[in-house]
C-alpha cells in the first residue's frame, strides 16, 4: 500500500509535467518552430522566469534611527532603503522577443495590434495588485480572449496573432499599466514581467496559441 501510494506521488507529477511539456512544444511548433527550436524556446522562458535584469533604481524611503539611552555619545545615520526595478528574462524579454520575431515572419502587423489592444484592455480590467506578490491576473480568461481575438481579426494567421496578443496585451495591461501601483507598495524588488504575471504571461500566450 505504501509503494503504491509513494509510486502516486511520483508518478502523477511526471505524468502533469510530461504533458504540459507536449503541449508547450506542440503549441510553440503551431507558430513555425521545429520540435527542437520548441523545446529551447520552452527551457529558456522557463529558466529566464528566475531571471530579472535590473535597469533602474529609485530611493523608497529613508528610516530615522530610534535613539536609545546612550544616543547622546554615539551618531545613528538614518537607514535608507533602494527600490530596484527590474525585467524578467523569462516574462518580458523573450515574449517580446519572440512576439517581434513573429511579427516580421508570420503575423500581420495590424490584426496583431488590434488583437493585443482588446487583450490589453480585458488584462488591465482583471489585473489586481497583490503586497507581496505583485500582479495577480486570472489565467484562464485573457488567452481565450486572445485566441477569439485573433480568430475574429485573422482567422488565417490565428495561432501566431493570439501569442502576440496574449503575450504583449497581458505584459501591458497587467505589468506596464499598473507599474505605479506595483511601486507604491514599497516593495523592495519590482519586475516587469516577474512575480504573479509570469504565469499569466508565459501561460496566456501558449495558451492563446493553442485554443486557436
Amino acid at each position: 500500500m505504501l509503494w503504491s501510494l509513494l509510486f502516486l506521488f511520483l508518478f502523477i507529477p511526471m505524468l502533469l509535467a510530461s504533458l504540459f511539456l507536449n503541449l508547450a512544444v506542440f503549441s510553440f511548433a503551431r507558430l513555425g518552430l521545429t520540435p527542437a527550436g520548441a523545446f529551447t524556446l520552452l527551457a529558456a522562458s522557463i529558466i529566464g522566469g528566475l531571471i530579472n535584469i535590473p535597469i533602474s533604481r529609485r530611493r523608497l524611503y529613508i528610516e530615522q534611527p530610534q535613539f536609545g539611552r546612550f544616543s547622546f555619545f554615539f551618531y545613528y545615520p538614518p537607514q535608507v532603503s533602494y527600490q530596484l526595478l527590474c525585467v524578467n528574462v523569462g516574462g518580458a524579454v523573450i515574449p517580446v522577443l519572440f512576439s517581434l520575431y513573429l511579427l516580421a515572419t508570420r503575423a500581420p502587423l495590424l490584426p496583431a495590434l488590434q488583437a493585443t489592444l482588446i487583450v490589453t484592455i480585458v488584462a488591465k480590467i482583471l489585473a489586481r495588485v497583490v503586497p507581496g506578490v505583485g500582479i495577480s491576473i486570472p489565467t484562464f480568461i485573457p488567452p481565450i480572449v486572445a485566441a477569439l481575438a485573433a480568430i475574429i481579426v485573422s482567422p488565417h494567421n490565428a495561432a501566431p496573432v493570439a501569442y502576440i496578443a496574449g503575450a504583449l496585451g497581458t505584459l501591458l495591461g497587467a505589468d506596464i499599466l499598473n507599474l505605479g501601483a506595483i511601486r507604491s507598495l514599497r516593495s523592495q524588488v519590482v519586475s516587469i514581467g516577474g512575480a504573479g504575471v509570469f504565469d499569466g504571461i508565459f501561460l496566456v500566450a501558449l495558451a492563446a496559441s493553442l485554443l486557436s
